[in-house]
């Protein structure tokens, strides 16, 4: 029995890990953060797979945490999908480092490993693994010299930026 608790244990706080080599922003400030993020580019998984004019909106809860809507259009489908969840922070309140769940207790790692501290306009997101990558920006399109600052810094922590899918915004 202490062998099965102890793995669920693992498997449950394992969710919110971060990838070696990866550090979560430092100086995070949420209420700059909070509002209306659109995806640039992504690194495939089913829940998002087909999907354009993905966008992440992010705002605060009566309790603290952190609502999250993520949306995105599936051409094959022909209609918007969207997807509730809620983000809190796994640690200290002014590092990058939260989780967040859409299906009940279980929890993910979201990572923002770069963020635009001055103006809060572009971001670097990953998640427990190197699998899970995301660049964010408040605006539908980024200019080439962030978009390639980014990849840089995603390419140096170990993700592979030849397989980012960049997201139809237009």
């Amino acid at each position: 029995m202490k062998k099965i608790f102890a793995a669920l244990l693992l498997l449950l706080t394992g969710c919110t890990a971060i990838p070696e080599n990866v550090r979560p922003v430092e100086h995070f400030n949420l209420e700059k953060y909070l509002g209306k993020w659109f995806e640039i580019a992504r690194l495939d998984h089913s829940f998002e797979r087909g999907l354009t004019h993905v966008s992440a909106t992010y705002s605060l809860r009566e309790d603290g945490s952190v609502r999250v809507l993520n949306r995105g259009y599936s051409e094959q489908k022909k209609k918007w999908q969207e997807a509730e969840g809620k983000a809190s922070f796994v640690g200290r309140t002014d590092q990058g480092h939260l989780k967040v769940s859409f299906f009940g207790p279980f929890y993910g790692s979201y990572i923002i490993i770069e963020l635009d501290h001055a103006q809060y306009q572009y971001a670097l997101v990953c998640g427990p693994d190197t699998s899970y990558l995301w660049l964010l920006a408040r605006t539908p399109a980024i200019s080439a010299e962030v978009k390639n600052h980014l990849m840089a810094q995603a390419a140096s922590l170990g993700f592979d930026t030849s397989a980012l899918i960049f997201v139809d915004q237009h």
